[in-house]
């Protein structure tokens, strides 16, 4: 089953290279990583655009479909476009690393980014992923940690909408950099993974 890799903001693909390393062998793939313009003015472009990129790599694997990581900003894009775009419809599963799905007090002193005030508690686009969501197929698994220095309060990284199948994972100890590259964290993505690939159909 292919899988995309969505990276956050300030990111490069790079940051992904171990997590790739420990996806080796588990069945999934192929792993691609894809990217945004630091230029994006909307979280909904980005989402829009990563539709886009669903629909080529399906193209390309005969119509399976895709699972997608997304790490901090990233995990916001994938679950807008599953949640809000009918992307539940090609993604089984979204997984999301560091995620502000509540927002995080960081954005409130950031520089005036429109992609970071669409991070700020309360914003327009974080109050549609509040709204009601009944017959969203997607499972999402959201990893936040304890000690994450851009997700304030932590639990803002947690995934609690009463219409979503989701599951989320306390990382103990480590910040908000490390968990793309935590071992234990990337264990378990291969677990899940290998999980959804047993119960998904094939195309």
């Amino acid at each position: 089953m292919p899988v995309l890799l969505v990276r956050g903001l300030a990111d490069r693909a790079s940051v992904f290279t171990l997590l790739r390393r420990g996806l080796r062998g588990c069945g999934a793939g192929p792993v691609t990583a894809v990217g945004y313009s630091v230029l994006t003015p909307d979280i909904r472009v980005a989402a829009r655009a990563l539709g886009d990129e669903v629909e080529r790599l399906r193209a390309r694997s005969g119509g399976q479909p895709v699972c997608v990581i997304g790490y901090s900003l990233g995990g916001l894009i994938a679950r807008y476009y599953v949640q809000r775009l009918g992307g539940d419809a090609y993604v089984p599963l979204v997984i999301t690393l560091g995620t502000p799905h509540g927002g995080t007090a960081t954005a409130l002193l950031a520089p005036p980014h429109p992609l970071l005030r669409q991070l700020r508690p309360g914003s327009e686009l974080l109050a549609e992923l509040v709204e009601p969501a009944a017959g969203c197929r997607t499972r999402f698994v959201a990893f936040y940690s304890d000690l994450d220095e851009a997700v304030i309060p932590a639990g803002r990284a947690r995934i609690d909408h009463p219409d979503l199948q989701a599951r989320n994972v306390l990382v103990h100890g480590v910040g908000h950099l490390t968990l793309p590259i935590h071992k234990p964290v990337s264990d378990e993505i291969r677990a899940v993974l290998t999980e959804t690939q047993e119960v998904t159909p094939a195309a």
